[in-house]
């Protein structure tokens, strides 16, 4: 059974003294246990390393719903839904369900070039890059088993060159995992600092996280939300699957 998403609503606090603020964050579920939110890009997810960055999640929203935890995490570049707790009990039961996968996460990208295929799925280990931190790297024998499923949903053409737009899952949960993949098979995501080759300059990583799908912490029924991409595509050549 599905459970009702709460009203939409948008919490607006200001970041501490000496602290840049950040854009808006959006509630999109909220109730005694958990809360979700659509995360804007450049906002991290979990308390920054300096007092010098933006204010995590957590500490945006702390005034208006009291003490949360991120149960996992989105790149501080990348948008979309994150779920945090409200409580050391939901904290547990939402950790469980994403460490037996019985959560669903769906992506959307935009990445530099042409995929020769309509749909795959990538099985690279991966590991923190000790060279080029934060970046993490493909190593077969150090790495952990990492996988993500892709499909094609359309293809663009405009003055820089050519772009595909995907419907990105990921099926394990590694740092970087889908820049990371991407980047391997040859079509790195517009606008990744990290993992790019140049391409059309968009001012932020087009990756947004659109898709929700878990158990509630409480009563174990099923909570589905949607998020839509915010950045926009034009000039579609016809190529979509």
């Amino acid at each position: 059974m599905t459970r009702p998403a709460a009203p939409v609503a948008t919490a607006v606090v200001d970041a501490a003294p000496g602290r840049p603020a950040g854009p808006p964050i959006r509630v999109v579920y909220v109730d005694a246990h958990l809360l979700v939110v659509d995360k804007p890009a450049g906002t991290p997810s979990v308390p920054a390393r300096t007092p010098l960055d933006p204010p995590c999640v957590a500490a945006v929203l702390a005034a208006a719903y009291g003490p949360l935890e991120a149960v996992h995490r989105l790149d501080r570049d990348t948008s979309g839904l994150l779920v945090l707790a409200r409580s050391a009990a939901a904290r547990a039961a939402l950790g469980v369900a994403f460490e037996t996968r019985r959560v669903a996460k769906r992506y959307e990208a935009r990445v530099a070039g042409v995929l020769p295929a309509a749909a795959g799925e990538v099985h690279l280990p991966l590991a923190p890059d000790p060279r080029r931190p934060p970046r993490s790297r493909v190593d077969p024998i150090g790495g952990r088993p990492a996988a993500t499923r892709w499909r094609r949903l359309d293809e663009f053409v405009d003055a820089s060159g050519r772009t595909t737009l995907l419907k990105v899952e990921p099926i394990t949960g590694r740092s970087h995992q889908i820049r990371v993949h991407l980047a391997w098979l040859g079509v790195p995501i517009v606008g990744d600092p990290l993992y790019g080759r140049g391409g059309p300059a968009v001012g932020r990583l087009e990756l947004h996280a659109t898709g929700l799908r878990l158990p509630h912490p409480a009563d174990g029924r099923t909570i589905e939300l949607r998020s839509p991409r915010p950045f926009c595509v034009a000039a579609a050549t016809g190529g979509g699957a």
